[in-house]
C-alpha cells in the first residue's frame, strides 16, 4: 500500500443541506474526505473523483482534513444558516477514523452543535466515539442524539478482506453496549449486507443476537449498493479474496442496486428475524439505506429548547 498522505482542506461550507426528502435528516457534515478504514464497498469512494483522484486505494491513502470546520460551522450557525432538523455526521466518510484521534475535528464540530443545541445523528465503525460520550449525553439531553454503529460480520476473514483497517467488530459491539449504558440512543446498521458473504441465516442470527445482548436501540439492515465508480475496485478485491464470488456478483449487480428478486428474498428472510429478536419496528431498509421507522423515531425525539446558546454568540432563530 502506498504511504498515507494527509492534506488540509479549506472548506467553503461545513453545514450542507440534504436535498433528498426521503432522508431522515436535513443536514450533513463530513469532517474528512477519504477514509483510512479502506472498506472496499464504500459508496463514498467516488467523492475522490470530484478532486481528480481515483476510487482505488487512493481513497485510503490520500486523506483530507477540514481543519477549519468547527470555526466555520460556528460562523454559519451564528448567521442562522440552520433552520431546524437533524444533522447527520459521517454520511460520506467515517468521522471517527484513526485520524480523528489526533485532529479532533469531529469533537470540535460536536462542541459547536452542543452549544447551539442541534440534534445529531452519527454513523461510524469506530469505538473512538466513546471518547466523546459526555458531549453525546449533553446533545441527547437538550436536543437529540442518535448513534449508528455499522457492523456486518464477525467472520474475521470477511472483515479483514473487505474492511482492511476498520476496528474489530467485537470492539464495535462493546461500544454499543457502553453507549447504551450511559443512556445514549445507539443502534446497529447491518450495513452493507454482502450477498453470499454476510447474508446467510447463521450470520444474521448471530449479529441480531449480539445486538440484543448489547441492548441496541434498533437494528437496520441495508443491502450493498455499488455505484459504477466503486464497482470496479470492489470487484478487484473480490477477485483477490473471494474469486468464486465474482460471477455471482456480476449477475446480481448489473446496475447500482442488487437484483430485485434477490432483494425480495432477503427481505423475506430477515423480516422474521428482526421480529424474533425484538427489532420488528426497525424493518430492513430499501437498498438506498433509508429507514422510514428510523426517520419517524428521530423526528419524534427532537426537543427544541427555545433557548439561546451560551456565550456571546448571536441568538439563533429556531424553526422546527
Amino acid at each position: 500500500m502506498e504511504k498515507r498522505r494527509v492534506f488540509t482542506l479549506k472548506s467553503k461550507t461545513v453545514l450542507n443541506r440534504v436535498a433528498a426528502p426521503s432522508m431522515p435528516f436535513t443536514w450533513s457534515i463530513n469532517p474528512y474526505r477519504g477514509c483510512s478504514h479502506g472498506c472496499a464497498f464504500c459508496y463514498a469512494r467516488d467523492t475522490h473523483t470530484y478532486i481528480g483522484m481515483g476510487t482505488d486505494d487512493t481513497f485510503r491513502t490520500h486523506l483530507f482534513v477540514k481543519a477549519d470546520a468547527p470555526a466555520l460551522l460556528q460562523r454559519e450557525l451564528a448567521k442562522g444558516k440552520w433552520k431546524g432538523g437533524w444533522v447527520a455526521i459521517g454520511t460520506a466518510t467515517d468521522p471517527y477514523q484513526p485520524l480523528e484521534k489526533q485532529r479532533q475535528i469531529t469533537r470540535g464540530i460536536l462542541e459547536v452543535l452542543a452549544l447551539y443545541r442541534i440534534p445529531v445523528t452519527i454513523t461510524t465503525r469506530s469505538p473512538l466515539i466513546l471518547r466523546d460520550v459526555t458531549l453525546l449525553q449533553e446533545l441527547g439531553r437538550y436536543a437529540g442524539c442518535s448513534v449508528n454503529i455499522s457492523i456486518n460480520t464477525l467472520d474475521v476473514q470477511v472483515w479483514r478482506s473487505i474492511e482492511p483497517e476498520s476496528p474489530h467488530p467485537e470492539s464495535r459491539f462493546a461500544a454499543v453496549r457502553q453507549l447504551r449504558e450511559v443512556g445514549i440512543r445507539t443502534g446497529i446498521f447491518l450495513a452493507p449486507v454482502l450477498p453470499f458473504l454476510t447474508d446467510d441465516l447463521s450470520t444474521l442470527q448471530t449479529l441480531l443476537q449480539r445486538a440484543r445482548e448489547a441492548d441496541a436501540s434498533f437494528v437496520v439492515a441495508s443491502l450493498l449498493r455499488l455505484k459504477p465508480e466503486v464497482k470496479q475496485w470492489f470487484f478487484q478485491q473480490l477477485e483477490c479474496q473471494f474469486p468464486d464470488k465474482v460471477p455471482l456478483y456480476r449477475s446480481l449487480y448489473r446496475g447500482t442496486y442488487v437484483d430485485p428478486q434477490y432483494a425480495k428474498r432477503f427481505r423475506e428472510k430477515i423480516a422474521p428475524l428482526l421480529e424474533q429478536y425484538g427489532y420488528a419496528k426497525a424493518p430492513v431498509t430499501r437498498e438506498d439505506g433509508v429507514s422510514p421507522t428510523m426517520q419517524a423515531s428521530m423526528q419524534a425525539t427532537v426537543r427544541p429548547s427555545g433557548r439561546s446558546p451560551v456565550g456571546n454568540q448571536e441568538q439563533l432563530s429556531f424553526a422546527f
